[in-house]
């Protein structure tokens, strides 16, 4: 396998900002040791059916225009923080980005069209940024798998104009089916697997919940000569934290901090030491440090929360 694998990728998933990003923004990362973070310029479309992306309009924040995805690259880059390049789509009322899926071949050329657009533009940011990594999607199932020759010539182009490595974020029980991946350089996958049914796992149940799941990602990474790459991975800090990781929704659930530190270790003590393993980026991280999470958030954020230092330990080893 590729010695792209030696030193693991500790990263961050960076949310943007209507701001620009200063060093007050990076130092928290720093403090964590991170040392890559995925850069997440959105793109929207207006519901499941649409075929329309829409991007770096004015009303978008700073950070998901190109202008600024070039602006947090290169403040990032000053610190020695290297990138991964992650547009992805954002369904309005949050809609599951699996479902989208169009009812004509018309509307499915045109979403075609605008995709390729969108994310032909951020390859060429990444390339002119000299980012390490671009991911060409996240957790698209329904669009990959009706239009799967599409996505091959769509890699065609993106390498056309981008150099480095590519990736892209397969949802956790969607990376099986994934049919590409012999054209990336890692194999990505959205780790929102669940690992316990308890309301607070403890580090043993989670080892354990693991398991399974290892063994078959070992043996896909293993298939296709390929090292795997966690494009995001977390939990809440909320009861049941480990039973159903990928849920967004249950925001007054009670807060577990416990629960979100458990699951956090016996992931890092799961995959981190395995050679096959690139490392991966934690979701998520916001740029106003002193103003999110704390220990009445229940959301996915590590920080100021127990977990940040759980996070900080792990990625100091390397």
């Amino acid at each position: 396998m590729s010695p792209i694998n030696k030193v693991k990728i500790n990263g961050v998933s960076f949310v943007a900002h209507r701001d620009s990003v200063s060093q007050k923004n990076i130092d928290p990362l720093l403090n964590i040791n991170a040392n890559y973070a995925a850069i997440m310029p959105f793109g929207v479309i207006n519901d499941l059916s649409h075929p329309e992306i829409t991007y770096g309009a004015e009303r978008q924040w700073f950070g998901e225009t190109t202008i600024g995805g070039k602006q947090y690259v290169n403040a990032l880059r000053k610190d020695n923080i290297k990138i991964m390049m992650k547009p992805q789509l954002w369904v309005w009322r949050g809609e599951f980005t699996g479902f989208i899926e169009m009812k004509t071949e018309a509307d499915w050329q045109l979403l075609e069209n605008t995709y390729s657009k969108y994310i032909l533009d951020f390859a060429k940011v990444a390339e002119e940024t000299n980012t390490e990594i671009f991911c060409i999607g996240t957790e698209l199932e329904k669009f990959v798998a009706q239009r799967p020759k599409y996505w091959e010539t769509l890699i065609t182009e993106i390498r056309t104009i981008y150099k480095g490595k590519l990736t892209y974020a397969a949802n956790w029980n969607e990376y099986k089916k994934t049919p590409f991946w012999q054209q990336l350089d890692y194999i990505g996958i959205d780790a929102y697997f669940p690992v316990s049914a308890s309301k607070t796992p403890t580090v043993e149940e989670c080892l354990k919940g693991w398991i399974e799941h290892k063994k078959e990602i070992e043996r896909f990474s293993k298939q296709y000569n390929k090292p795997v790459l966690f494009t995001e991975f977390g939990y809440r800090s909320v009861d049941y934290t480990g039973k159903a990781p990928w849920t967004v929704d249950r925001v007054e659930s009670q807060v577990n901090l416990e629960g979100q530190v458990n699951a956090t270790k016996a992931l890092f003590k799961t995959f981190w030491d395995e050679d096959w393993f690139a490392g991966g980026f934690v979701w998520k991280w916001f740029i106003n440090h002193d103003k999110v999470g704390g220990v009445d958030n229940n959301r996915f954020t590590p920080q100021n929360k127990p977990a940040e230092q759980v996070i900080k330990t792990q990625y100091l080893k390397q």
